[in-house]
């Protein structure tokens, strides 16, 4: 029986409502088929609606748990997806900030992807370190203090 690389690790992905349902999806099942257990978590009660390119509004999706419930010390990584509305939202919410920051102090990995970056920005996770992102968010990547 061949292994899978991520048997038993839990990942986190973490969304607040109109996220790019592509940025969540795509490497939610790409986790999941590695062996991952993967939970949607948001600070928003669902069901959440996702968006196509910012653009369309995309598919439903339940929530699997409260941020108020979740504890970092329950996951292995992290994801953030992104989508401006999403990314936006997130950021401004200190609870998602505190999440992000116990995952970095704690060493483990961060995966934000397109827009998500603007979490990091606002929990103060970037200064030194090298990131990508959407173009339009490099000001602000900069501004915070990135390689």
């Amino acid at each position: 029986m061949q292994r899978n690389r991520l048997d038993g690790l839990q990942v986190a992905i973490i969304v607040f409502n109109y996220f790019e349902q592509v940025e969540m999806t795509s490497p939610r099942q790409a986790l999941e088929q590695a062996g991952a257990q993967v939970t949607l978590i948001s600070p928003n009660p669902g069901p959440l609606t996702a968006m196509n390119h910012d653009v369309d509004k995309g598919d439903t999706f339940p929530v699997d748990m409260s941020l108020d419930q979740a504890n970092p010390n329950d996951f292995d990584a992290l994801m953030v997806p992104g989508g401006t509305v999403n990314a936006d939202n997130l950021r401004i919410q200190p609870k998602a900030q505190s999440f992000a920051k116990q995952f970095d102090s704690a060493g483990k990995p961060i995966a934000a992807i397109c827009h998500a970056p603007w979490l990091l920005v606002s929990a103060g996770l970037v200064k030194g370190r090298t990131l990508t992102s959407w173009p339009t968010l490099q000001d602000d990547i900069r501004n915070a203090g990135r390689n």
